[in-house]
């Protein structure tokens, strides 16, 4: 194999891997902070492709005006939807927690795609290009550069993300909910604001995924299904709650996926993902990264 074709072989596997370490991420922080396995994340990528969509088509806002609209959309998103539902839950469900929070994902999944389907019609939309061109990466590859755009709004957002989760006040807040509730409780920390806004930063990040990758995936009712199980495949990968985990695994993901279709073809990528999954889950069962205790950022 020629030096040329792996990097072609290594770029390609990390620009499909960021964006699944964007989405992946999202979906840990609901693991470690709220306990929640979500399975509506496919939707709220969904809800931030629709919004990037109305904001550059209708409202005629830059890429970057229009992916921060989305961010900041699905944010709001969120929070309302916990808010109006697993807010409520709490107080009813203690010990049914896990079940019954799994099943509200799954109602409100439902839910979403049929609302979507009802007022955006099964119809696709999309637009040409966020930004004309490509970049050439070796002397025989070029990548279009809303594919390269994307993988770059993934990384800084995660990078920012990663800077607000280690930096801030509010950050080390949501850490401690997800090490210790009743630690987080004695020393003044407020559950509920903690897991709305975790639950809101979780809608946000899928949010931008779905806005950034418009030009490549055009908004459409049941397009978060395909997010979704790539997102479930990297936490599982990774280990369930671990962030820092989550961002490795969706560059390990990307980059198997890559590997399998340039030697085995079109197709495999799926099998190469899925095998991977069932040696994991036989030989090391909490994961690459997981560990005992499951949380955001465990060392």
């Amino acid at each position: 194999m020629q030096i040329a074709a792996m990097w072609d072989l290594f770029v390609t596997g990390i620009l499909r891997g960021g964006l699944y370490a964007l989405m992946a991420v999202g979906l840990a922080l609901l693991l470690g902070v709220m306990n929640i396995s979500s399975f509506m994340h496919g939707e709220l990528y969904m809800i931030g492709a629709y919004m990037g969509w109305f904001a550059f088509v209708t409202l005629g806002l830059n890429p970057i005006l229009a992916i921060l609209f989305a961010a900041v959309g699905s944010f709001i998103v969120g929070m309302v939807i916990e808010r109006g539902f697993f807010y409520p839950l709490r107080r009813r469900s203690k010990e049914g927690w896990l079940l019954n929070a799994y099943l509200v994902t799954v109602g409100l999944s439902f839910v979403l795609q049929n609302a979507a389907l009802a007022i955006f019609r099964p119809i696709y939309r999309g637009i040409r290009t966020y930004w004309t061109g490509s970049i050439r990466i070796s002397p025989a590859m070029s990548i279009s550069a809303d594919r390269v755009m994307g993988f770059l709004v993934a990384v800084v957002t995660i990078v920012a993300f990663w800077l607000f989760m280690r930096g801030t006040k509010i950050g080390r807040a949501i850490r401690a909910v997800a090490q210790d509730e009743r630690g987080a409780m004695l020393v003044g920390i407020e559950l509920d604001r903690i897991h709305t806004l975790s639950f809101g930063l979780s809608s946000m990040l899928a949010g931008i995924a779905g806005a950034s990758l418009l030009s490549i995936n055009p908004a459409y009712p049941s397009m978060g299904l395909l997010p979704l199980a790539k997102s479930w495949l990297v936490v599982i990968l990774a280990g369930l709650g671990n962030i820092r985990g989550a961002i490795i695994g969706g560059f390990i993901v990307g980059i198997a996926e890559a590997a399998s279709y340039y030697f085995l073809g079109a197709g495999w990528q799926d099998v190469t993902s899925v095998t991977m999954l069932i040696i994991i889950l036989l030989f090391k069962p909490s994961g690459l990264f997981g560990t005992e205790v499951k949380g955001i950022l465990e060392r």
